[in-house]
């Protein structure tokens, strides 16, 4: 990581130590309360403990034109980001993601549609009713279980890596329970007295981005839901998709993807409202490409549903999968890594607080 940006972190932080005005707004400023030195594993484990509402920074009294020109928002940002790029594993794939991510997602998913498009998945290509007329189950699973497993276990060794750093050890239940509470309902977007944060208008407080945010969680985790509950019909009880309407992949799925894409639209709108100079301008291009994908992996499942025995189904289709395999590729150097460093950041926070 960045010394430079470390140390400049840590003058930051110590200068908020010694003012104490934020300490309500959210877990970062009691956590700094805790102590009056900070390693680097210190200042890694408060970055990815910022949730970047920003409303310490429009609060504060020593920003800019102050000498002291305190921007935490920023230089926790630009630590948090060092921090994925250091730990992730495999690192090299990272820096390029964070700078030209929205190229190379899209450049991924159109040779992935056009790879797939020409591995047979036209009609007549499969082997069984709906879907797998056009690709068959065999194939998806051939190049899906991989695809999945592979990233799935580069994240779980950057996230060792974290734990090492920040000196995580283990965690009683009470603080475990206390950090997924604070996960499902992102109280640390809620600016300490649930009024909301600062991120889109500085002069306002709002709950925009918690609810986007919200409807993007849920709706992934419903939709990650449907894929669970397809896949265990499919080989514990011998039922095979299409499924119907009132069956647990669509019950879970349809509101799932309508929640995401609902939430990444909305965050995307947010994110071109806000302040960039407030954020890490180094990874615009990988934040932004991390929510599009998200959205074009939901609204292209909820097309091809609605589309179901039309003949835009082998295009969507093929689409849909590019995207989804695409986002799991990704999955260890996009910002979906985020939501794992903030749960295990969350984690030490609760068990250091007692």
């Amino acid at each position: 990581m960045s010394a430079e940006k470390l140390q400049e972190a840590r003058r930051q932080i110590e200068i908020c130590n010694a003012c104490r005005y934020c300490e309500g707004y959210c877990a970062v400023f009691p956590a700094i309360t805790r102590q009056t030195a900070f390693a680097d594993g210190d200042i890694t484990q408060l970055a990815n403990l910022c949730h970047n509402c920003r409303g310490c920074y429009y609060a504060c009294q020593y920003t800019e034109p102050h000498e002291f020109a305190i921007n935490l928002p920023r230089v926790l940002a630009e630590v948090r980001t060092d921090s994925w790029r250091e730990l992730a594993w495999p690192s090299g794939f990272a820096k390029a993601y964070d700078r030209h991510g929205v190229a190379m997602g899209a450049m991924t998913v159109l040779c992935l549609f056009f790879l797939i498009l020409g591995a047979g998945s036209m009609r007549g290509a499969g082997d069984g009713e709906g879907f797998y007329q056009y690709l068959s189950h065999g194939f998806m699973v051939a190049i899906f279980a991989p695809a999945f497993i592979v990233p799935l276990l580069a994240m779980v060794i950057s996230i060792r890596r974290y734990w090492r750093h920040v000196g995580g050890g283990a965690i009683g239940w009470i603080a475990m329970a206390r950090a997924f509470h604070d996960v499902a309902t992102l109280r640390n977007l809620g600016g300490g007295q649930d009024q909301g944060c600062n991120f889109e208008d500085e002069d306002r407080f709002s709950n925009a981005r918690r609810i986007a945010h919200q409807l993007t969680l849920w709706g992934f985790l419903l939709c990650f839901a449907s894929t669970s509950s397809a896949t265990v019909l499919h080989y514990a009880f011998d039922m095979q998709a299409p499924y119907g309407v009132f069956s647990l992949p669509k019950l879970f799925g349809v509101p799932g993807g309508l929640m995401l894409s609902a939430g990444t639209f909305w965050m995307v709108v947010l994110k071109l409202q806000a302040d960039g100079d407030l954020s890490d301008g180094r990874v615009r291009g990988g934040d932004m490409a991390f929510v599009l994908l998200l959205f074009a992996v939901s609204t292209s499942g909820l097309l091809l549903y609605a589309a179901t025995y039309s003949g835009l189904v082998p295009y969507l289709l093929t689409f849909h999968l590019a995207t989804v395999l695409t986002l799991f590729l990704t999955l260890p150097y996009s910002k979906f890594v985020h939501g794992f460093y903030r749960l295990a950041a969350l984690l030490k926070n609760a068990r250091d607080a007692g």
